[in-house]
């Protein structure tokens, strides 16, 4: 599915997701983690991140000082190098890149600074966490930029309609 796509269809179904994330936030149901961790373990199955890298071209992660330093490093520059030459503070007072796509970016969609990318980068797009009810807003959000996001909310709300959180 390209971005356009993926876009039309988060747009189409964000009110259906809204109101099944608010559900899942006052409800929170016991077995929520293990099974949107199953979830994520099937999609990441089927989707290849490689063929989309739609997160880099499209978001910028959040980095924090522990990065900019580790990347300043790798780059053998100073940390106040690194942030003028590709970061900016928005309005939430975050780090964040001057630019999108990344410009870590390859162009065969492999990041030229996967070991040391920032830890949003290796977190992302953040399905399997503990305490999954706490990140439903991001996950919404995620849904109009990675397909395995769109994918695995579709999942979770077949399940919960046929009562498969056990």
């Amino acid at each position: 599915m390209d971005s356009k796509e993926l876009k039309l269809r988060a747009q189409k179904s964000l009110a259906e997701n809204k109101k099944f994330f608010s559900k899942l936030k006052l409800s929170k149901p016991k077995y929520l983690d293990e099974v949107m961790q199953d979830i994520h373990a099937e999609v990441f199955e089927e989707v290849d991140c490689l063929q989309c890298a739609n997160c880099c071209k499209t978001t910028s992660p959040i980095f924090y000082q522990k990065d900019i330093e580790r990347l300043a490093g790798h780059f053998r520059i100073k940390p106040s190098e690194f942030i003028d030459n590709y970061l900016h503070l928005d309005e939430d007072n975050d780090y964040v890149l001057n630019q999108a796509p990344c410009p870590f970016l390859g162009a065969d969609n492999y990041c030229n600074v996967y070991e040391d990318r920032p830890t949003a980068c290796k977190e992302y797009p953040h399905t399997n966490r503990k305490r999954f009810y706490q990140l439903l807003d991001l996950t919404l959000k995620n849904t109009a930029v990675c397909p395995a996001v769109y994918e695995m909310v579709e999942r979770l709300k077949i399940k919960a309609a046929t009562n498969s959180f056990k």
